[in-house]
């Protein structure tokens, strides 16, 4: 049997997307995903310092990356994402 080399194609909607993202960081922070609102900012709302910004994007290439091949997060858009609608935007752009 050969293994699995296609990755599933059904696209991620921005609900989706918003819903992994606050999962992924709940579980980051320790925190309910409900108490992760789309308007609040990593730094200031979340107490999220750089660590748990890096493997929140670790996190979402993961994820994003099981459906969509070389998914990735560039670096220097890191600086960009300083809210949670930034990084679900980002990935909806990205993936768009």
């Amino acid at each position: 049997m050969p293994a699995e080399t296609h990755v599933e194609n059904s696209p991620m909607g921005r609900d989706e997307i918003l819903s992994m993202v606050k999962e992924r960081l709940a579980d980051i922070l320790e925190v309910e995903p409900s108490s992760i609102n789309e308007g609040d900012a990593f730094q200031d709302d979340l107490d999220a310092d750089s660590l748990a910004l890096i493997e929140l994007v670790e996190a979402i290439e993961e994820d994003v990356g099981e459906r969509t091949v070389g998914f990735r997060i560039d670096d220097e858009d890191l600086e960009d994402l300083r809210t949670v609608r930034d990084a679900v935007d980002y990935v909806v752009a990205k993936l768009g």
